[in-house]
């Protein structure tokens, strides 16, 4: 039996009421967008939220703590390649507000391990599949794709994994990840041109061919991002978007699967999970 209980990030009084009674808690709550009118809210929700969810989480008890961070609070090595839980980075390589958000808490949880709170982190890469209701902007991407709104494209790299993997993850953080480590929650390396083919295979529908440089995408997306705050309407070409593919977010998963054991799905069955959840649920 499940028992839900409402809470806020925002109202510790809410958050000690919700956890009393419980032993092992899951954080994975947090404002995930490429975009906000008011960036404050990435603050208030995934940084303050976070402290005010683990502090009451420290005062009732609670025996065992997952934290689901983000990709992007990992660094890449500055000459390219692929990245790992141990990889050095700093807040001054984290474009825009939801990465910087995620990495200010993430250094929290980081710091209140140490000081003996028992937390597990886990860094999800780019999950697909069902249920994606908001949808994600990874699941965005693949609503637009079938909706034939991608006649060009900015190559980047991404890691794609399965969301049942992640959830999988999660769990096995809880039973087997070691306190004040972080777990890279992912599968397959792909260039977004990859992904794409997959998505043309599966979906029929032409894979956009046209690549464009990104410094050429950059100046139409600050105007983008300029009309959006004016109108409150968010940005078609997501200006964090484009800063992010200048990286190609590429990681090793293997401590993850070493450790815990996470499952490894592959990319286009992952893929395919969305695709026929999106169609089935009127995205498309």
């Amino acid at each position: 039996m499940v028992e839900r209980v409402a809470g806020d990030l925002r109202d510790p009084v809410s958050l000690k009421t919700a956890l009393t009674g419980c032993h092992h808690l899951y954080h994975v709550a947090a404002h995930y967008a490429l975009w906000a009118k008011d960036p404050a809210i990435f603050y208030n929700v995934n940084v303050d939220g976070t402290k005010n969810l683990l502090k009451a989480a420290r005062e009732v008890g609670i025996e065992r703590i997952v934290y689901c961070s983000t990709i992007g609070a990992i660094g890449l090595p500055e000459g390219g390649g692929v990245g790992t839980e141990d990889t050095p980075v700093s807040i001054t390589q984290m474009a825009g507000h939801y990465k910087r958000s995620k990495f200010l808490a993430e250094q929290e949880v980081l710091r209140l391990a140490k000081e003996g709170l028992p937390v597990v982190i886990v860094n999800p890469s780019a999950p697909v599949g069902e249920r994606d209701v908001k949808p994600t902007p990874t699941g965005q991407v693949i609503v637009d794709f079938m909706k034939g709104r991608m006649p060009a494209y900015i190559e980047t790299g991404m890691n794609i994994v399965d969301v049942d993997d992640v959830a999988e993850g999660h769990l096995l953080a809880m039973q087997k990840g070691r306190i004040g480590e972080r777990y890279i929650l992912g599968c397959k390396n792909l260039l977004l041109r990859e992904v794409f083919d997959i998505l043309s295979a599966l979906t029929g529908i032409k894979a956009p061919a046209l690549k464009l440089p990104r410094l050429a995408v950059l100046p139409l997306a600050y105007a983008n991002y300029w009309l959006a705050n004016l109108t409150g309407q968010p940005p078609r070409i997501p200006l964090e978007g484009v800063k992010m593919a200048k990286y190609k977010m590429h990681y090793d998963c293997s401590k993850a699967i070493r450790e815990l054991g996470l499952p490894q799905t592959p990319p286009d069955v992952a893929l395919n999970k969305a695709v026929r959840w999106f169609r089935s649920h009127g995205y498309t």
